[in-house]
C-alpha cells in the first residue's frame, strides 16, 4: 500500500512538471521573437480599447536611439517615448534620419479599425514635394556701345547668291573687329576681316597664305613689294610716325599699286584730319584715269577695255572690292587711327592727321610656285616661315629685300614680274609718282 502511494505521488509530480512546461511554452509563444535578448527595448500597448494589441509585448526596432512605444491602432512599435493610455488618435510618428539605404525601413501597414468601434484611421501624411527654387531670369547683356570716335559701326552682307538663306542679309560687325568684317555665307555669321589668311591690317599685321600671323614694319614714306609673280605685282606705300622710344617707325599701308598684264590699278586712302565715316576718303584709278563710283552700296564700275576688271562698293563709303577675273580679288577699307587706339598703343596721333590707311584682304587665283614678296612668299610651294613663333609680335625682317623705288616699280630684289604688255609701257608706269590729294577725290600722278 505504501509503495502504491509513493508511485502515485511520483506520477502526480511528473504531470505537474509537464503542465508547468506547457504553460512556459505557451507564454513563450505569445512573446514575439527577440524579447528574451532585448529586455531593455520592449514596449506594450496600454490602451484597453485595442483588445488585440493590449499588453502585447513588442521589441523596439534596432534603429531606435533609446526607447520606443507601441502605436495601438497599428499595433507596431515606434521610436521615442509615448503614452497610449489616453490615446484617442495616434500621434504622427517622429521622423528620424533614415538608416543606411541598404536597410530601408518599410512603412508599417495600417490595420483596419474594428467595426464595433469606428475610430478614424490616422491620416497618412505624404512627404510634401520639394518646390524647386525658380532661377531668376537672366538679364541679357546689352550690346556694346561703340566708342564715340566718329566711327559708325561697320556692317557686312553675304554676297554669294548660292547661299539663299544668307544672301544679302545685313550683319553688324562685332566691336572686336576694328577693320570691319565679312560674312561667312556658310555659317551666316560675321567674322573679322583681319583674322583671315591673306589680310594686311593695322600696324602692318599680316596673315600669310600659310595662316601664320606676323608683322612687317618697313619704314615710313617708303614703298615695299607685297607680292611679285610673273603676271602680278603689288607694291604698298607706307606712312607712319617715329616713336622715340623704339628703334622703328609705327607704320600703316596708305596705298597700293597693282600691276597685271599691261594694266595698273591705284587704290589709296586720302589724308584727313577729323574722321567722319560718312565721308568717302577712297581714291581709285585704272591705267592712270580716276574712277568715280556713286556713293551707294553695290555701285559697280567695269572697264570697257578690260571687261574682266571691276570695282564695286562694298558699303556706301570707304569700302570697295577690286576684282580681275581669274587673277585676284582684293577688298580695301579705309579706316582711321582712333584716339583710343593711339592711347593704347602710344601712337602719338595728333588732331591734324588721323592717319587714314587701308585694311586689305587678298585672294589669288593663279599664282605660280615661285611667287615672292612680303605676303606673296607665304603662298610659295616650299615656303617655311622664318618668324619667331610663340611671342606676342613675331616680326618679319628683310626690308632691303622687299623695298622698291616707287609705287608702280617692279625693281625690288625679289621681283618676278614680267607682265604681258610692252616693257616700255611698264617702264613708263614705274616713273609715275602717285599720291592722293588732301581734299580732292581721285589720284594725283606726276612724272
Amino acid at each position: 500500500m505504501a509503495r502504491a502511494m509513493a508511485h502515485l505521488a511520483g506520477a502526480s509530480a511528473v504531470m505537474i512538471l509537464v503542465v508547468m512546461i506547457m504553460v512556459v511554452v505557451v507564454e513563450a509563444a505569445k512573446t514575439p521573437p527577440g524579447i528574451a535578448n532585448n529586455q531593455k527595448g520592449q514596449a506594450t500597448c496600454k490602451n484597453e480599447k485595442y483588445k488585440e494589441c493590449h499588453n502585447l509585448v513588442h521589441v523596439c526596432p534596432k534603429f531606435c536611439p533609446d526607447s520606443c512605444h507601441v502605436h495601438c491602432a497599428s499595433c507596431k512599435p515606434i521610436c521615442g517615448p509615448g503614452d497610449d493610455d489616453t490615446e484617442t488618435a495616434p500621434t504622427p510618428p517622429v521622423v528620424y534620419p533614415s538608416p543606411a539605404p541598404s536597410v530601408p525601413t518599410p512603412t508599417p501597414p495600417v490595420d483596419p479599425i474594428p467595426p464595433s468601434e469606428p475610430t478614424p484611421s490616422p491620416p497618412v501624411y505624404p512627404t510634401p514635394p520639394t518646390e524647386p527654387t525658380p532661377t531668376p531670369p537672366t538679364t541679357p547683356t546689352p550690346p556694346s556701345t561703340p566708342p564715340s570716335s566718329g566711327v559708325s559701326p561697320k556692317k557686312a552682307k553675304c554676297r554669294d547668291p548660292k547661299y539663299t538663306n544668307c544672301y544679302n542679309m545685313e550683319h553688324v560687325c562685332p566691336t572686336s573687329c576694328p577693320g570691319g568684317c565679312e560674312v561667312d555665307c556658310v555659317t551666316c555669321k560675321p567674322v573679322c576681316s583681319c583674322d583671315q589668311p591673306g589680310h594686311v591690317c593695322q600696324d602692318p599685321r599680316f596673315i600669310g597664305g600659310d595662316g601664320i600671323t606676323f608683322y612687317f614694319h618697313g619704314k615710313k614714306d617708303c614703298h615695299f613689294c607685297l607680292l611679285s609673280d610673273s603676271n602680278l605685282h603689288i607694291n604698298a606705300h607706307f606712312i607712319g610716325r617715329r616713336n622715340q622710344n623704339l628703334k622703328r617707325d609705327f607704320t600703316w599701308v596708305e596705298a597700293i599699286g597693282i600691276l597685271f598684264d599691261d594694266h595698273k590699278i591705284y587704290v589709296g586712302a586720302q589724308k584727313t584730319a577729323t574722321w567722319d565715316d560718312s565721308v568717302d576718303r577712297l581714291s581709285v584709278s585704272f591705267d592712270g584715269q580716276p574712277i568715280y563710283l556713286p556713293e551707294s552700296e553695290g555701285a559697280k564700275w567695269q572697264s570697257e577695255l578690260a571687261p574682266s576688271v571691276s570695282i564695286t562698293r562694298s558699303s556706301v563709303t570707304n569700302s570697295i572690292t577690286i576684282e580681275v577675273e581669274g587673277i585676284f580679288k582684293i577688298t580695301a577699307n579705309v579706316v582711321p587711327i582712333t584716339e583710343e587706339e593711339s592711347r593704347v598703343h602710344n601712337y602719338g596721333i595728333t588732331k591734324d592727321d588721323c592717319f587714314a590707311h587701308l585694311d586689305l584682304g587678298f585672294k589669288f587665283y593663279s599664282l605660280s610656285e615661285d611667287v615672292n614678296g612680303v605676303l606673296g612668299q607665304t603662298y610659295g610651294k616650299d615656303y617655311v616661315s622664318k618668324v619667331k613663333m610663340g611671342i606676342s609680335m613675331p616680326v618679319m625682317g628683310g626690308d632691303k629685300k622687299f623695298v622698291t623705288s616707287s609705287l608702280f616699280a617692279n625693281d625690288c630684289a625679289v621681283t618676278r614680274f614680267t607682265g604681258s604688255g610692252a616693257s616700255s609701257e611698264m617702264a613708263e608706269y614705274a616713273s609715275l609718282n602717285c599720291a592722293s590729294g588732301m581734299d580732292g577725290r581721285g589720284v594725283v600722278c606726276k612724272r
